[in-house]
């Protein structure tokens, strides 16, 4: 009787425990929520910052559109493969999976850390756009196809013509999943998990699109020199922008 009432005893501590454990996450919740939402409410009320905000978004809206139309334009010309000292002396991998799906990750990460960090949002779309643009330039002046052994994008999805531009196509130089994910980086240098995670991803992409010979070697080796450049192109044109994004 004696330890059946230990036992009841004991079980009243844990469910105690686990009650006072959920009393404290629900009200973490509602402190986390009601600071973001103040936080959101201070931004968008803001003037400046909205139309930082909506001149940003039509700007990256204006380079996705023209890079899908350069994109399909390179695709409609006649060229041909060049040898590449790398591709050309190493075998064929099929990393289509991580090259297709770790670009989903990255982007929702991405999209996770600009929600969280709303001040950040205006100067990140700005400059992923003139990265796109810029990128979209280079891409038009020169017209070679992809290396002969590259891998196939093996989705029905991911091959839509809506995703012309991003997982197929011979829009070579430079890497933009290389160099995207390194911009990301230099953004949230200051920040180290941010920068670990973000340089993470751009050498997994330059060693993924490698190995499945999906980019030459000259455009993941210009990836990092020509992104650096824009960054700091960005920082210049887009002072008040990179200001905002520093303020804690």
């Amino acid at each position: 009787m004696k330890k059946k009432s230990v036992i009841i005893g004991n079980e009243g501590v844990i469910m105690s425990l686990l009650n006072y454990s959920e009393r404290v996450n629900q009200l973490y919740c509602i402190k986390l929520y009601t600071k973001y939402m103040q936080f959101y409410r201070t931004y968008f009320a803001d003037k400046n910052f909205l139309i930082s905000f909506g001149s940003g978004l039509i700007l990256l809206g204006i380079s996705l559109i023209m890079q899908f139309f350069i994109s399909d334009y390179v695709n409609s010309l006649p060229s041909a493969p060049v040898r590449d000292l790398i591709l050309s002396n190493t075998r064929v991998y099929d990393v289509g999976g991580i090259f297709v799906y770790g670009s989903v990750l990255l982007f929702f990460i991405g999209l996770f850390v600009g929600l969280s960090r709303i001040n950040c949002i205006p100067f990140i779309m700005k400059s992923v756009a003139l990265f796109t643009l810029i990128r979209s330039v280079f891409v038009i002046l020169t017209h070679i196809t992809a290396f002969s052994t590259q891998i196939v994008i093996e989705s029905p999805f991911f091959n839509n013509m809506v995703f012309n531009g991003i997982f197929t196509g011979n829009d070579l130089f430079f890497s933009g999943h290389t160099g995207l994910s390194f911009l990301l980086a230099l953004m949230f240098w200051k920040d180290k998990t941010l920068k670990t995670v973000f340089l993470g991803f751009s050498i997994l992409f330059a060693i993924v699109v490698l190995l499945g010979h999906i980019h030459y070697s000259i455009d993941v080796a210009s990836a990092f020199f020509i992104t650096y450049g824009i960054f700091q192109i960005c920082k210049f044109l887009f002072k008040k922008e990179w200001e905002l994004f520093l303020k804690k």
